[in-house]
């Protein structure tokens, strides 16, 4: 006689209670988890640019330290110090250009004393824009306080996006010196810590694989941090100190679109040229200095060409190109900081691909059909 199956109460009993004990542990892994990151996340942007910024300085920590007999500590604290001063002093002196150059400009517009030269009869010549850029601006050069009180609505909030701008670009320089100080209490500890993150990768993806890819990411944000955006600052603060000395109104807004167009890949000659055109022809140089500062522009200028293939990808098992198009899909997505995150994960994903296409099964089969006479 056949009896149906009875599950044996004794082991769905405890079955089930083993579930319920995974499940309540994980929705309380899962609730600490996002406790914390709601805690953290004002201070993740600050963090973030601080880890980048030690990992980014460390080997120049590295070699301090070993001239200071191994004092960890007072060689972050000199470079800190350094570090600051070196950014700190030429962006200030380009934002008081900058705040300068606005002032005088609301001044001027407030006291109906700015004046507009004639525009070129050969840029209503210029296909699809030249005639509106001639007529707008031979109503600017006609009569400029009637056009600014025709335009005062869009005035005003180009005013108050411009005075954000400033604000945003304060409070950014005020972000990235907290960084740079915690920059150097990271690298300190960089020892214990470089371990930790370590451990990190190794308990995610194994031993093996886990050093190659921190050893991978340390390197590309390495190569974008030097190649894209320390060129990119080092260009602007060089022209723009060029723009000062030279005497070019707007110093400081022409540094900043320098900066801009440099973290997008785009010329600084875009702006050089321009400024070089303004020292010929506004008649206030004399042949030498004009000489001498056409020069000095258009080295500055060209200095992108020369640094960027030597910084930007060096000591990553990645392609350049990937490293490049990393950064620029980062910064579409997520501006600066993305960059980083862009151009590292494109690295890592081109790792993981190739690895992939190299454990290949069928790879040693295919080439010894290709390639019959071969030695086996």
């Amino acid at each position: 006689m056949n009896l149906p199956f009875q599950p044996a109460q004794g082991l769905e009993q405890p079955l089930d209670s083993r579930m319920l004990d995974v499940l309540i542990r994980a929705g309380l892994i899962l609730a600490m988890a996002m406790l914390c990151y709601q805690v953290f996340s004002p201070f993740l942007t600050l963090m973030v640019w601080a880890l980048i910024l030690a990992v980014t300085i460390y080997p120049l920590h590295q070699s301090l330290a070993g001239r200071m007999g191994g004092k960890q500590g007072l060689a972050a604290t000199l470079l800190v110090i350094v570090g600051v001063m070196l950014i700190v002093v030429p962006t200030a002196m380009l934002m008081s250009s900058l705040g300068d150059s606005v002032h005088q400009l609301v001044n001027d517009v407030q006291n109906n004393s700015l004046k507009i030269p004639a525009p070129h009869p050969r840029v209503e010549e210029w296909p699809v824009v030249g005639k509106k850029i001639h007529e707008f601006w031979s109503r600017a050069h006609a009569d400029l306080p009637a056009l600014v009180q025709s335009m005062q609505p869009k005035i005003g909030e180009l005013a108050k996006t411009a005075l954000g701008s400033v604000a945003c670009i304060a409070g950014g320089l005020l972000q990235f010196i907290a960084s740079f100080i915690i920059a150097g209490i990271i690298m300190a500890f960089g020892k214990s810590g470089s371990r930790a993150g370590l451990a990190v990768f190794e308990r995610v993806v194994g031993g093996a694989r886990g050093s190659e890819f921190a050893k991978l990411s340390t390197a590309t944000i390495r190569a974008v941090a030097q190649g894209v955006i320390g060129v990119a600052f080092i260009q602007a603060i060089i022209v723009g100190l060029a723009l000062l000395i030279a005497g070019v109104p707007w110093a400081g807004a022409l540094a900043l679109i320098v900066l801009v167009f440099g973290i997008a890949q785009l010329p600084a000659l875009i702006v050089t040229l321009p400024a070089i055109v303004y020292i010929w022809s506004s008649g206030d140089y004399g042949n030498a200095a004009a000489i001498a500062y056409t020069v000095v522009l258009f080295l500055s200028g060209m200095a992108d060409n020369v640094l960027k293939p030597l910084m930007l990808g060096r000591g990553v098992d990645a392609p350049m190109p990937v490293i490049l198009l990393g950064a620029l899909g980062g910064m579409a997505s997520a501006g600066i900081l993305g960059m980083f995150v862009g151009a590292t994960l494109l690295a890592l994903g081109y790792q993981v691909f190739m690895g992939w296409v190299a454990a290949n099964p069928d790879g040693g089969q295919a080439q010894e059909e290709r390639d019959p006479q071969s030695p086996s």
